[in-house]
């Protein structure tokens, strides 16, 4: 969500000054958006200069109310309901873990019990402040913890994923290098029956005792 839309949908519901429209962002994102009045009031000059807000009579400079126009509201709409477009090719905790994997000298699955151990206790930590919470007058930060928790398990599932993958990835490796020079990969079966194993399984199926 970007600051310049969600002014727009402040002011929808009726002019306010920029001091107003800070509180408000902050109390509808749970106060985990912290705003800076200059932003606010820059934003606001921006969304002026292009037709979507106007500027109101009254208040000095730094009280001004600004009201929502024809073309702000019709910006909003399409806002809300334009598809998210989802930036998990660019997250950074997944290009850290591209890096980490494809970099020889870094222990990439330790990079990865890292962040999973950091994300656990992230979702530790809301979940004991949500158990506190008024459902009713918390109920702004209570969605925005929610989004965040279940973003956080999503991301844990994900480096379980890559885990599993790398494990594969590593098998795969070593029974296309076995097979390359005719040997059984380290850790196959194969590979790990002892010596004259073969030898006694045919003795035993000859005279019918089993070995």
């Amino acid at each position: 969500m970007s600051v310049r839309h969600g002014l727009l949908a402040l002011l929808a519901g009726g002019a306010s000054h920029g001091y107003e429209l800070k509180q408000a962002f902050e109390e509808r994102t749970g106060s985990l958006w912290p705003l800076n009045i200059g932003q606010v009031y820059a934003t606001l000059a921006r969304l002026e200069r292009d037709g979507l807000v106007e500027g109101l009579e009254g208040g000095d400079r730094d009280r001004r109310p600004y009201d929502l126009t024809e073309a702000g509201r019709a910006e909003l709409d399409d806002w809300l309901l334009r598809p998210v477009e989802q930036s998990g090719s660019r997250d950074e905790l997944v290009v850290k873990v591209l890096m980490a994997l494809a970099t020889p000298v870094v222990d990439g699955p330790a990079v990865v019990q890292h962040h999973r151990r950091a994300l656990v206790e992230e979702m530790q930590r809301y979940t004991r402040l949500r158990a506190g919470a008024d459902p009713v007058a918390d109920l702004d930060w209570l969605l925005t913890v929610d989004a965040m928790v279940l973003r956080a398990e999503a991301m844990v599932r994900w480096l379980d994923q890559c885990e599993g993958r790398l494990a594969r990835a590593r098998r795969g490796a070593r029974g296309a290098a076995a097979g390359a020079t005719g040997r059984s990969p380290v850790g196959s079966p194969e590979s790990e029956a002892p010596a004259g194993a073969d030898a006694r399984g045919a003795t035993a199926a000859g005279t019918g005792v089993r070995p």
